[in-house]
């Protein structure tokens, strides 16, 4: 063969690698993964959480529109009756994976597939709850993240009644659509006595059913509110926290400063991990891991928010030793 022949077959050859490279073959080309996603919550803050996620995956090395794509979302705004026909929605988009959010929503997927892999995020109790026989070993196609709510909302109440030693009441506003308020009632109706404080059950199973609640502990005069990490109490946290304002009666909410309202007085619950966790069970599955082998995680962080202005408004003087460990709210 001679020089210039050899040129012209290197010169092929390089230009066929080139385009190779730029233009990958049918069959070698990098599938999009398609997520999922389904929750209790109210669409605007599962937005807010997708586009977190999304950050925490580009970290990662997974980006929208090269190498997964997140279906439209399916959100039931609290309303859990939505959730069976939500999921079944999401499925008939042939999803790769799942994230999930709520409880019952969970409950919902799991009873929609047991193939396609599931990750929680956040999911208050999902042992007791039966969503995974165990956190350390999951099993079956669903595994994620969870901040232990019966913990989380028990701290939380003594804290309420260190910041105001005075308390004879407490109203906690309870979803019994969600199959977490069971778990939740039977410590409600042990913790409280033992601190010294009167429960009153408000139960919310709709948004109508917000005001009536407002008139049951007036009526009662009972002399605080606790708010749980269920979507539909979540999504009026506002105007709960309105009336409290209102009516001068300390507010406490489980979850971090998204879930604080103008008005609470506390707010405790995990620092906000669950993008990252998420993201990164999300790398793992993708990336060929099984759900069940891997562990349910609990947040390693948790954070107390207190909003000195509303306990200045209601004559409290917040003890030393609560401060200490919090992080003031303006």
């Amino acid at each position: 063969m001679t020089i210039s022949s050899r040129r012209r077959v290197l010169a092929a050859t390089a230009g066929a690698l080139l385009v190779s490279l730029v233009v990958p073959s049918a069959r070698g080309q990098a599938k999009v993964r398609r997520i999922g996603v389904l929750s209790g919550f109210a669409r605007a803050d599962v937005d807010a959480r997708v586009n977190l996620l999304r950050q925490e995956l580009e970290k990662l090395g997974w980006f929208e529109g090269r190498n997964i794509t997140f279906l439209e979302p399916r959100a039931a705004e609290g309303i859990n009756e939505r959730l069976p026909a939500l999921a079944a929605d999401l499925l008939a988009q042939a999803p790769d994976l799942i994230v999930v959010a709520g409880t019952t929503a969970t409950r919902a997927v799991m009873q929609a597939t047991q193939t396609i892999p599931v990750v929680m995020a956040g999911i208050g109790n999902p042992v007791e709850n039966g969503l995974v026989p165990s956190l350390r070993h999951p099993g079956g196609n669903v595994t994620g993240s969870t901040f232990l709510a019966d913990e989380t909302t028990r701290k939380l109440l003594q804290l309420l009644k260190e910041a105001a030693p005075r308390l004879q009441s407490v109203a906690f506003f309870i979803n019994p659509t969600n199959e977490a308020a069971g778990p939740l009632l039977r410590f409600i109706r042990v913790d409280a006595p033992a601190l010294g404080l009167r429960p009153q059950l408000v139960e919310v199973s709709n948004p109508a059913d917000v005001e009536p609640g407002f008139d049951a502990i007036l009526r009662e005069r009972t002399e605080s509110i606790l708010l749980t990490l269920d979507p539909l109490i979540v999504s009026k946290r506002q105007v709960v926290g309105e009336f409290a304002q209102r009516h001068r009666l300390p507010l406490a909410v489980v979850g971090g400063r998204s879930a604080m309202p103008a008005g609470a007085l506390l707010a405790y619950g995990p620092a906000d991990q669950y993008p990252q966790l998420t993201a990164r069970y999300i790398d793992q599955i993708l990336r060929g891991a099984k759900p069940g082998e891997l562990a349910v995680e609990q947040p390693s962080r948790f954070e107390l928010l207190i909003n000195m202005k509303t306990a200045n408004a209601l004559g409290l003087s917040i003890p030393q030793s609560v401060l200490l460990v919090a992080e003031v709210v303006a």
